[in-house]
């Protein structure tokens, strides 16, 4: 993407109460449970073969694949039953959902943030099911501008995204229906509220750069035919809309062409409204930007730079310069000063150089606000338009802390701050004297002083030294006994950095340990870090998480028998990797919206712009062969005893198709040798994650971690 619109989920994480019980312990060895034994639902199988390069590769859930079949929807309602039968025989499923409930149940505000006439911030009573946007008025007095859990009786259909005009008396919303990534796009005068022309469909995967308060640029995809959930989208097009005209007359822009086919297409237009910036990716990572003169009547499009071989984006701009943020030359990321008369790398300047450690940047009130991760930790600086360091900016602890942005006149901007024991603070911070000053502290009954969270760096397969960051009540007696998450990601350049949550907060309150590996993959140490763990390296991802889990039992945290494995999305696959690699080494796995079929990922909707991280098996031969041999639908073996595995997905998943969860589900089942449960959860019109209502969160997580506590052998709280 190019640069950041200031998206108004400025809001707190969640956060937690109290809760003393403690844990009545049982070994794996004499655990009596009180579930049913588990007959699960047919699957049926077929002959189905694809054949790679001369080898012949059973497919026998391809059926499955298809979501808008009746068949596919009877299985899916058989498998929701089965598990909710087994998870409903949980003795302390009640007592899970009702510390959920009082974690969440608190009212929590989020980072202002100012367009125009007023200041906008978002709030949640406690349990509401989607984030309410207000506003101050003049006599300092709120309201509501924006309400959108009266979007949908059931609070399924969430906002999306902000944009504002530059003067801020335009707004353009969008909104999901049901998780899906596919958006409409709604445009409100800020002063009246009053809706202007007409709702605008079939969105996706769109920033919205505003040109004046004529109309905006948005990028989607021609709608697919058949199904709009799981059908390839593969070109990417930029479209002008003016708001006096239908949707039907809107200006394509970029792409539509054999030339311009790209997967990933965004714009920007820059402060004083001159000049177009459009970034082209075919994946993931990388983008070229080509730059257009909006004055000038016969400009055409200027490459900037025409191969996708570094990520770069527009952070700020002025009357003569624009600034733009990249890896190119640079893979922990620097800060160059760029001529619009002659954007070529060629002539770009330094204005922050690279260092040793990852950069990101925003920019409010004048100034760029450089953040940096050491081991995953942040920490920010404050430099004029000069280029010249102001100041380092004193943070609360070690954590994280997100914001700094706002508009060139702000004096005063705000920051939140948090980490996976601390909840989120926000701060007020004056850009001129450098003085934080606390905004809104947290009204969650939750002791800090009673956690505590250590980073550890252990040694993984190859020697490589990884980052953990383990957290836990104080005093916890390392026996090897304590229930355990361990978390990870490892993909797509994600950082994961410390963050707070309820459903984090729950599982410590319980007396669980918590703990998250910064494994090769993600970007926590820049783009060598991330490149480390992609395509033919991928193995090292995984590598480093077994070696997570085994630091964690080495070190008397927990035991295989007291261990689960948690991650979503590219997470969800780390998962299904390591349980199919290693089954002996965990008690539990909990693969969420995970890609597990990776010889057709890049079939479905938009999984062919993942190919720079994992390849694809039409690459080459080679590439088929390694991504065979981890794809976890392909790897489960009859006659092993896997670790008990609780899959969740949303059905109306667009992204990670949940074709990718049946399979691996039904391989499962079909499978498994010891007596360890194998279950799906299929969320029903629900999507990748983002939206979903506050109700469903807590449902969700009383399942997981009923699930996790019971397998342990854990038989009261």
């Amino acid at each position: 993407m190019l640069k950041k619109t200031l998206l108004a989920c400025a809001l707190v994480s969640l956060a937690g109460c109290q809760n003393t019980n403690n844990y009545t312990q049982q070994t794996q060895s004499n655990m009596e449970t009180n579930t049913s034994p588990l007959t699960y639902p047919q699957t049926r199988k077929t002959d189905h073969v694809d054949n790679y390069f001369g080898h012949q590769v059973a497919d026998p859930y391809r059926w499955l694949e298809d979501d808008m079949s009746n068949e596919t929807a009877s299985w899916v309602s058989s498998q929701n039953e089965t598990t909710q039968a087994y998870l409903s025989q949980i003795p302390y499923r009640d007592q899970i959902k009702e510390t959920l409930t009082k974690l969440m149940d608190y009212e929590k505000v989020g980072t202002p943030f100012t367009h125009g006439d007023y200041t906008y911030y978002f709030k949640n009573d406690g349990l509401q099911n989607q984030n309410v946007l207000y506003r101050k008025l003049a006599d300092g007095s709120s309201e509501v501008f924006l309400d959108p859990n009266n979007f949908s009786e059931d609070g399924t259909t969430s906002l999306a995204g902000l944009s504002f005009s530059k003067d801020g008396s335009l707004i353009a919303y969008q909104i999901s229906e049901g998780g899906s990534d596919w958006r409409k796009v709604i445009v409100l005068n800020t002063q009246t509220k009053q809706q202007i022309g007409e709702t605008l469909v079939d969105v996706k995967f769109s920033g919205i750069s505003w040109l004046g308060n004529t109309g905006f640029y948005y990028a989607s995809y021609d709608k697919p035919t058949g199904s709009e959930l799981s059908a390839k989208t593969d070109q990417h097009k930029l479209y002008f809309h003016n708001l006096a005209e239908p949707q039907s007359a809107d200006t394509l822009v970029f792409g539509g062409t054999a030339e311009q086919k790209h997967r990933y297409v965004g714009s920007d237009v820059t402060d004083d409204g001159r000049y177009l910036l459009i970034s082209a990716s075919i994946s993931t990572s990388g983008n070229k930007l080509f730059i257009k003169d909006l004055q000038n009547p016969n400009a055409q499009l200027e490459t900037v730079l025409a191969e996708d071989n570094s990520d770069t984006y527009l952070l700020e701009s002025d009357d003569q310069w624009l600034y733009f943020v990249t890896n190119l030359d640079a893979p922990n990321k620097r800060i160059v000063k760029v001529n619009p008369q002659k954007p070529q790398p060629e002539h770009w300047q330094d204005f922050i150089a690279q260092t040793e450690h990852v950069l990101t940047a925003s920019s409010a009130g004048g100034y760029i606000f450089t953040h940096y991760m050491v081991d995953a930790i942040s920490t920010v600086k404050q430099y004029d338009m000069q280029g010249k360091l102001i100041r380092d900016i004193s943070l609360p602890g070690a954590g994280s802390a997100h914001g700094f942005q706002g508009n060139k006149k702000d004096k005063t901007i705000y920051y939140a701050f948090s980490n996976y024991n601390t909840p989120s603070t926000s701060f007020s911070f004056d850009v001129e004297s450098g003085k934080s000053t606390v905004y809104q502290k947290s009204k969650i009954n939750f002791n800090s002083d009673e956690y505590v969270s250590e980073q550890v760096f252990y040694t993984s397969k190859d020697g490589t030294k990884v980052p953990m960051l383990i957290t836990h009540k104080k005093g916890l007696k390392r026996d090897g006994n304590n229930p355990t998450i361990l978390y990870g990601y490892g993909g797509f350049n994600v950082s994961l950095t410390p963050y707070f949550s309820s459903a984090t907060a729950a599982w410590l309150e319980m007396g669980g340990v918590y703990a998250v590996a910064n494994i090769r993959g993600g970007g926590e140490y820049g783009k060598n870090w991330h490149k480390a763990g992609t395509q033919l390296q991928k193995q090292n991802v995984f590598d480093d998480f077994i070696g997570a889990a085994e630091y964690l039992i080495d070190e008397n945290y927990a035991s295989k028998r007291k261990l689960a494995v948690f991650g979503g999305s590219n997470g969800g696959l780390l998962v299904g990797a390591v349980m199919t690699q290693r089954p002996d080494l965990f008690q539990v796995a909990l693969p969420a919206v995970g890609v597990l079929d990776m010889l057709r990922y890049h079939t479905f909707t938009s999984g062919a712009g993942w190919a720079y991280d994992y390849g694809t098996a039409e690459q080459s031969e080679q590439m088929f062969k390694y991504l065979k041999g981890y794809s976890p639908v392909h790897n489960v073996k009859a006659g092993v005893k896997y670790p008990a595995t609780l899959i969740t997905t949303g059905d109306h998943d667009d992204r990670v198709v949940p074709a990718h969860s049946y399979k691996f589900a039904a391989e499962l089942q079909e499978k498994q040798a010891g007596s360890s449960p194998t279950l799906i959860r299929i969320e029903t019109n629900a999507g990748h994650g983002a939206g979903t209502p506050t109700s469903k969160i807590i449902d969700k997580y009383t399942d997981i971690f009923g699930f996790a506590l019971h397998n342990m052998g854990v038989k009261k709280l």
